[in-house]
């Protein structure tokens, strides 16, 4: 199987954690997402357990939240001590509504509204990660008003292409995000930033983009970070102590993926990180990563139920199922590869090459093309693999369809953790 927490039992179904997915899909019927906890809470503390080892005292990983947002989800990170990492007001509200400590939570994003800001000062966040000059005025602003000095961290462009795919590169000079360094914007900001009386300037973030399998572009982006980090203490005199190298490590969705020792990385990013401070005789910061896919992802599963199969002569082969690109949209968008069983047939060879197309009025709904799996009957359980991050997070009601309902499984328990949408639900707002 592509990951060890998954199997095929007695009965020839598919298994996750254990667990017999044809059962669990009859039991909450379908689409519906599937979440492992153990393998979430493994994932934390192979993060949690590296930093602490390797870098310095305060290291940390912060879960992204993008990839995957629910209030059970912060519990389980608040549990296993990890910080997390917020790129909007909702995933705030939901972490707050966890119980979660937002004194461990950064919140970025490129466009914070006045707003969004005063919601987290309110709310007790820890960081802003700080994108642009209107921001900080903003920030300086709001803090002032509420008696409070806010710290932050600065979002910065190293010019790195890990060479991912375009719309998940994020560290570029022409990047949305951040403030550029070797245009000379990113050493004038901080200049200005170090006049604001309301923020203290913690230090420094950078995201280079998703899916690396080489920790190259983390070193690369760490050099040129520390470098201007040396720049700041020399010419400005503030000597910061916090660099976060933000996430992206891959994950196999396919066999064809390569196999990632996320421990191994972090250990020689951190070798990596403690070389290049000796070079510039920088203290070596406190070190954050910002892991979500490589958290998430292989936790999750997504079944559906088959529907039609039909066969153009001549041509092609298509599997229709009761979802598609509104609780999966990454094919339609990035053409992401997958793996997908017939669950119910898991143990079957897979004899079937088809195109595996969505419910929605859209030729572009489809989940795979030309893939192989055992040739369902209506009525199938089909199992996507590795769906658990960015699959529930970017889910909409395009063609006005309900969202699926989220279950966690644990030690041989299953918790629904978000119900499904009901159609009164999609009316809910309309007036």
């Amino acid at each position: 199987m592509l990951h060890t927490n998954l199997s095929v039992n007695e009965h020839g179904h598919l298994t996750l954690g254990g667990m017999d997915t044809v059962e669990l899909a009859q039991k909450y019927s379908t689409p519906l997402y599937l979440i492992d906890e153990n393998r979430v809470r493994e994932k934390m503390k192979t993060y949690i357990d590296a930093m602490g080892k390797y870098f310095p005292l305060g290291s940390m990983p912060l879960f992204a939240s993008k990839s995957l947002c629910f209030k059970k989800i912060y519990t389980v990170a608040s549990e296993m001590g990890m910080g997390i990492d917020l790129v909007s007001p909702g995933e705030l509200y939901t972490a707050r509504a966890a119980g979660f400590d937002l004194a461990n939570a950064y919140f970025h994003g490129n466009n914070k509204t006045d707003a969004d800001i005063e919601l987290a000062i309110n709310s007790g966040l820890g960081y802003f990660v700080a994108d642009n000059r209107e921001e900080l005025d903003a920030i300086n602003r709001i803090a002032g008003e509420k008696g409070i000095k806010q710290k932050i961290l600065m979002r910065l462009t190293p010019g790195i292409d890990p060479h991912t795919h375009a719309a998940i590169t994020t560290g570029k000079v022409d990047s949305k995000f951040g403030t550029a360094i070797e245009t000379g914007q990113a050493i004038e900001l901080v200049k200005y930033v170090l006049t604001l009386e309301n923020i203290e300037l913690e230090g420094f973030h950078c995201h280079i983009g998703s899916q690396c399998f080489e920790i190259k572009p983390f070193c690369d982006a760490a050099d040129i970070m520390i470098m201007f980090m040396a720049l700041v203490r020399d010419e400005l005199g503030k000597a910061t102590t916090t660099l976060n190298i933000g996430g992206g490590f891959g994950v196999r969705y396919t066999e064809d993926d390569p196999h990632i020792d996320i421990e191994k990385s972090i250990e020689l990013i951190a070798e990596h990180i403690e070389k290049t401070c000796v070079r510039f005789e920088y203290t070596l910061p406190r070190v954050l990563m910002e892991p979500g896919r490589s958290i998430v992802a292989d936790a999750g599963v997504t079944l559906y139920t088959a529907g039609s199969t039909k066969t153009i002569t001549g041509y092609k082969s298509y599997v229709s199922i009761d979802g598609g690109m509104t609780d999966n949209p990454r094919y339609a968008l990035y053409q992401s590869k997958y793996t997908i069983l017939n669950a119910s047939y898991a143990d079957k060879e897979a004899d079937f090459t088809a195109t595996i197309g969505g419910r929605c009025c859209e030729s572009g709904d489809l989940i795979a093309e030309d893939v192989k799996i055992k040739k369902p009957k209506r009525g199938d359980t089909l199992a996507v693999l590795v769906t658990g991050a960015y699959n529930y997070s970017m889910a909409s009601n395009y063609n006005r369809i309900p969202r699926p309902a989220l279950v966690m499984i644990k030690d041989g328990v299953d918790t629904l953790a978000v119900r499904r949408e009901t159609y009164e639900d999609l009316i809910r707002n309309d007036l």
